[in-house]
């Protein structure tokens, strides 16, 4: 395909007059009184509720992947693999689980009351918000989605207004897939969010920055909601001497260049330890073509960049060290060929915050103990990559370093381990879900103690 027919997604700043958004304190309060009548409690709603989903899911599925790519210029065949696919992957483990995950836990009773028994039951908190963001649209508003309705809950969906095709599309088609009077889609920008927020909620499920993750865990303090914050941050790359380097480039390319950069866990920046820097960034540059070929803009998998002030963002990092490949870009189609800077300074400005891009600095450190002051003197990051043949390494890395996971061998592929908990740590975020990790985050874990009376 060529880049002349592979325009750039559409602007959310020329899109139309947005459509005036439902009251969200009536939208709220109508949730609220679903919930109160008991009938997202029975496993049966609950299961209707996640076959519902999975239809939706399957049968709309070409709509949902055209909102994709007029959003974000996603490939067919990436959009599928990780925004439907993962999906459906995250809701037939939950389906699979459900009975065993809401079957009481006995507990073990000290001597001194016995006889009696007691168990820990989970239970539904009432009403979730799940905020979600604009990389992964359909995948980071529906996938916490799963896990609600699996726990019983009533659910306020809040898409992402930088990606409004797949936010009209969410908006359209939850309705004619789920409960209406228990599920409610509230589209719109700054304003509907600022308002959604002074409203009540028995958890917010936020995935997004740093800073407006502040705003909501501000806005969730005046009612002492719990929340869930899926921040980002700068997630580093260790690539140790002796690692096998084309395999380390090929696999590092792939999770970095994902949806052209845009994703929160791509790996943000590598740290080549003893030397290994100058032929990683060769076989960086023969990964990029083999995955993209030599005009990636030609390519119909790779995507394009949200908007134009994230592309004049990105754009202005390009000068921020050796392009040693990539580095073309067109702002009329939003285009920012996959680029690997090297001799890059740990002060430039690439350096500086999460680039969220297809921009992949190479920094070399002299050993591994360099590596780990570099990662440990920044914030704890979302995500850890290491590409390593040694033991002592991956020990040395999970004892002295924090990070939400800690990946060796591959990057990204880690959200894709249903059993495995996603989330951040410190300023890249609070809790975590995925699995039975979403049902713990969205229910209450009550105890409960039985002692006869007799």
């Amino acid at each position: 395909m060529k880049a002349t027919t592979h325009p750039a997604p559409a602007d959310p700043a020329a899109a139309a007059e947005p459509v005036a958004a439902p009251a969200p304190a009536a939208v709220v309060a109508g949730l609220r009184a679903a919930f109160a009548t008991g009938r997202t409690r029975p496993l049966a709603w609950r299961r209707e509720q996640l076959a519902g989903l999975r239809t939706l899911l399957t049968e709309r599925s070409e709509e949902l992947l055209a909102a994709l790519d007029a959003d974000l210029g996603k490939g067919p065949a990436e959009a599928h693999r990780t925004e439907i696919a993962f999906t459906l992957n995250e809701l037939d483990h939950t389906v699979r689980h459900l009975d065993e995950w809401v079957r009481p836990k006995p507990a073990a009773v000290p001597d001194a009351f016995r006889p009696a028994t007691a168990r820990v039951v989970r239970e539904p908190l009432g009403v979730v918000l799940v905020i979600a963001p604009w990389n992964y649209p359909l995948q980071l508003a529906l996938a916490p989605v799963v896990g609600a309705l699996a726990a019983g809950n009533a659910v306020l969906v809040k898409p992402s207004e930088l990606a409004p095709a797949t936010s009209a599309a969410i908006a359209r088609l939850l309705p004619q897939y789920l409960d209406p009077q228990a599920v409610a889609v509230v589209e719109g920008a700054v304003p509907e969010t600022t308002a959604l927020l002074e409203q009540r909620f028995d958890h917010i499920f936020y995935t997004g920055n740093g800073a407006v993750g502040r705003i909501v865990m501000a806005a969730a303090a005046r009612h002492l909601t719990p929340v869930t914050l899926e921040l980002g941050g700068k997630s580093p790359v260790v690539v140790d001497p002796g690692a096998d380097l084309k395999v380390t480039a090929q696999r590092l390319a792939a999770g970095k260049f994902l949806n052209a950069g845009q994703t929160c866990v791509a790996p943000d920046y590598v740290l080549a330890v003893g030397g290994t820097g100058p032929e990683l960034v060769a076989e960086l540059a023969e990964a990029v073509r083999g995955l993209y070929g030599e005009d990636p803009a030609a390519h119909p998998e790779y995507g394009r960049i949200v908007n134009d002030r994230h592309f004049d963002r990105l754009a202005a990092l390009l000068g921020d060290g050796r392009v040693a490949t990539g580095g073309r870009h067109d702002r009329a189609a939003r285009y920012i060929e996959p680029t690997v800077l090297a001799d890059v300074r740990p002060d430039a400005p690439v350096m500086r915050e999460e680039i969220f891009g297809p921009v992949l600095p190479v920094l070399e450190v002299p050993d591994l103990d360099a590596a780990i002051s570099f990662i440990t003197d920044r914030e704890k990051p979302l995500a850890l990559y290491a590409f390593t043949a040694s033991e002592t390494t991956k020990e040395r890395l999970a004892a002295e370093t924090s990070s939400g996971a800690l990946v060796f061998g591959l990057s990204v592929s880690h959200l894709a381990v249903p059993e495995l908990p996603f989330g951040g740590v410190g300023e890249s975020g609070m809790g975590n879900y995925h699995g039975e990790y979403s049902m713990t985050t969205f229910s209450h874990t009550k105890a409960v103690l039985d002692k006869p009376l007799g």
